[in-house]
């Protein structure tokens, strides 16, 4: 009977066990074919938002698979295989390497490629008649690798030059890649002429034909692209100043929330900016490579608009203070705050205002407001300064603390006093004593002196932090002044970004202030992330 109800028993766990398996499998098949289905739709809304948010890549997709298209022709139509034989590939690398986003991407790159392809094309050939005047074979494979070596090594140590390695990079690349390919195979090959007019020729077809879709085919100016993305900033700017302040007045603060930084529309405004180094100095570089493209050709200022970059992630890092004032563990009460709202929100209205006029005058290129730093601005700072020392006691405490504080001060100093003297009562020797009793007797005090001091902490602990409480009352407007100085700051720092704009309105001739240009109207349109429009680049040849 007890092995029937044991193996009852253990057959029905067992089938237990299996339809709880198998309603696991069931309920994971169901939700895989769920998400199955689901995947075409999610593919497609990705696939649609790429295009959306900035319709120039369709564009760009489009002209670089017509770019592939028309360069295949080398190899698909029998005569023109027929001149230029398998060679042609290289004109299909580089298209594939050289057509970038921008058109000053693409001519940087293309003008490198082409111009290191005639270098190495020279200089290989230079080396292959220096070589073949030596005769024999053993001379000449010692020439080409002592040229190898050198022209190598020196190439590659100009690389490590600033003004080489931002200009010209890539095309020293290319330099020793087609030099290394042309001189090396010479010494096999005995037409070496014939492999660099060929090398040097469907590069050539592949740099025009780059440049031709990118120059006169629906282009795209880095410029352009560099000109929008500092208006962008300081719009950023501007709407998280005014939300850091609607926030801190209005809105729930609490320093254990657990925002994600890609979910808070303050971090959303102002990490363009301080991503903004490597994306603005780049863009520059590209554009300092694209002609003069505009109506009345203005020389396009690149170097003033990475200054005003600078400026403006300066102007960023107190932004990014301001908003960690939200997010502090110590907090101002609210009816403290509210003895400072209004000045605070005018304040931080007229600074969000100023970047908007900053930013509007850069994007209609023209020059900013004479009035720019208007009188509502100066009133609300002023207005800001009365508020706070109106109410000097939040800042600076009371005398009635102060003399409490010290009160409580003196009265813990009196009780360690009278305990350190019980103690060293305690601790004193009556007589000297040399045996072992004596170094036990020793011992013993030592211990109870030691949780005497113990004792004493604990107790003068508690005594102490009502001191440090009490005479600290008047912190509880600390986290305010720090929010308070560095809207301050923000004021401060404008005048920095007004005169690299007002620098740059001058150097870019921008168009003349007017009174009827003060009321601007502007559609709302989406922004664009120039830098998602930028592939890395590989040196894949």
């Amino acid at each position: 009977m007890v092995l029937k109800f044991h193996a009852g028993t253990e057959i029905a766990m067992a089938g237990n066990e299996n339809g709880e398996i198998t309603g696991n499998r069931e309920e994971r098949l169901r939700i895989d074919r769920e998400k199955l289905k689901k995947l075409p739709s999610l593919a497609w809304k990705s696939f649609w938002k790429v295009g959306q948010e900035d319709p120039r890549r369709v564009i760009h997709a489009l002209k670089v698979g017509l770019s592939l298209t028309l360069v295949s022709l080398l190899y698909l139509v029998e005569p023109l295989y027929k001149g230029i034989g398998k060679n042609a590939i290289w004109a299909v690398m580089t298209v594939v390497v050289v057509l970038e986003f921008t058109a000053g991407a693409t001519l940087c790159k293309g003008l490198n490629r082409g111009l290191g392809t005639l270098l190495a094309g020279l200089l290989a050939l230079l080396i292959e008649f220096i070589a073949k005047s030596l005769g024999h074979h053993v001379f000449k494979a010692i020439c080409i690798g002592t040229a190898v070596f050198l022209i190598g090594s020196a190439a590659t140590y100009m690389r490590f030059f600033p003004y080489i390695k931002k200009n010209y990079d890539y095309g020293a690349v290319i330099f020793l890649l087609t030099f290394n390919l042309i001189t090396v195979s010479s010494y096999r090959v005995e037409n070496v002429l014939a492999i660099a007019h060929d090398r040097l020729v469907t590069i050539v077809i592949g740099c025009g034909l780059c440049l031709f879709m990118s120059l006169l085919i629906f282009p795209n100016w880095s410029g352009e692209d560099l000109h929008n993305s500092t208006v962008f900033k300081l719009e950023g700017l501007a709407n998280s100043i005014e939300a850091c302040v609607n926030e801190y007045f209005y809105g729930e603060m609490e320093a254990s929330e657990d925002i994600k930084s890609s979910e808070d529309p303050i971090y959303k405004g102002y990490k363009a900016v301080l991503d903004s180094k490597s994306i603005d100095e780049t863009l520059a570089l590209h554009a300092s490579w694209e002609p003069r493209h505009s109506w009345y050709c203005h020389r396009f200022p690149f170097k003033q608009y990475v200054k005003v970059g600078a400026v403006l992630r300066q102007f960023g890092y107190t932004v990014v203070a301001l908003h960690g004032c939200l997010r502090t563990e110590i907090q101002t009460p609210r009816s403290v705050r509210a003895m400072f709202k209004d000045p605070c929100i005018r304040l931080a209205a007229e600074v969000s205002k100023v970047l908007i006029e900053l930013a509007n005058s850069i994007r209609n290129r023209r020059h900013c407001s004479p009035e720019i730093l208007s009188d509502h601005l100066h009133e609300a700072l002023q207005d800001l300064n009365t508020a706070i020392k109106s109410q000097p006691r939040l800042f600076l405490g009371s005398k009635s603390n102060e003399s409490q504080a010290t009160k409580m001060f003196a009265l813990a100093a009196a009780q360690a006093g009278q305990k350190m003297k019980k103690h060293n009562n305690g601790v004193s020797l009556t007589s000297v004593k040399t045996d072992s009793s004596a170094l036990l007797e020793w011992k013993t005090k030592r211990v109870s002196a030691e949780q005497s001091k113990e004792a004493e902490r604990k107790t003068l602990r508690p005594q102490l932090s009502k001191i440090a409480i009490t005479s600290l009352e008047f912190s509880e407007a600390l986290p305010f002044a720090a929010f308070a100085s560095l809207l301050v700051e923000t004021v401060a720092k404008l005048d920095f970004v007004i005169e690299e704009v007002e620098e740059l309105g001058r150097l870019g001739s921008f168009k003349e202030f007017k009174l009827d240009d003060e009321v601007v109207v502007t559609c709302e349109r989406p922004r664009v992330d120039v830098t998602q429009n930028h592939l890395p680049s590989h040196y894949v040849d």
